[in-house]
């Protein structure tokens, strides 16, 4: 029994500790505009900081301001800064709330999609820029790897391991 108690708490640790790697993605630290914020006039860019540096290269980092109607306000080369993604804005148009979504490449190599938002109090006089490309969009919306395969090598970790368990906890006769 001792020897199965063992084994057990040995293959938890071994999955467990596994697991540390996938956990120290990027993680949003602030924004300007802040989260929720109320503005008169809309900003002449957009940025975002992070807890670790972002991964720079071309198509790996998107970043884009949507108006409450829809359009997009973002347009320009999205800069990577050490911890900071910045994009330009174009004059914002209509009042109401703009969400900021975004996706990064993390320090770990893995995307971290999400979003910010802010209100307009004022409408301004601006005129949207295109929607961003087909190809854009699709990746946006691609997770990255899916936890299956996680899942799936966890329990034939934990399988393994119960059967070595029971096997060499046999009493010898």
């Amino acid at each position: 029994m001792r020897r199965l108690l063992t084994i057990t708490a040995l293959t938890l640790t071994a999955l467990l500790g596994a697991a540390g790697p996938a956990l120290a993605h990027n993680t949003l630290v602030g924004s300007d505009p802040a989260e929720g914020a109320r503005l008169a006039t809309g900003p002449n860019e957009v940025r975002l900081t992070f807890d670790q540096p972002v991964r720079a290269g071309e198509g790996y980092n998107t970043l884009n301001v949507v108006g409450p109607d829809g359009t997009y306000w973002t347009e320009g080369e999205v800069r990577v800064e050490g911890t900071s993604v910045v994009a330009p804005v174009l004059p914002l148009g209509p009042a109401g709330t703009y969400t900021v979504g975004y996706r990064v490449l993390s320090n770990d190599g893995h995307p971290v999609p999400g979003k910010v938002t802010f209100t307009l109090t004022e409408p301004g006089g601006g005129t949207p820029a295109p929607p961003p490309a087909a190809d854009q969009a699709e990746s946006d919306s691609a997770g990255g790897m899916p936890i299956w395969p996680w899942i799936a090598g966890a329990v034939v970790l934990v399988g393994l391991g119960l059967v070595l368990a029971l096997r060499l906890g046999r009493p010898k006769s």
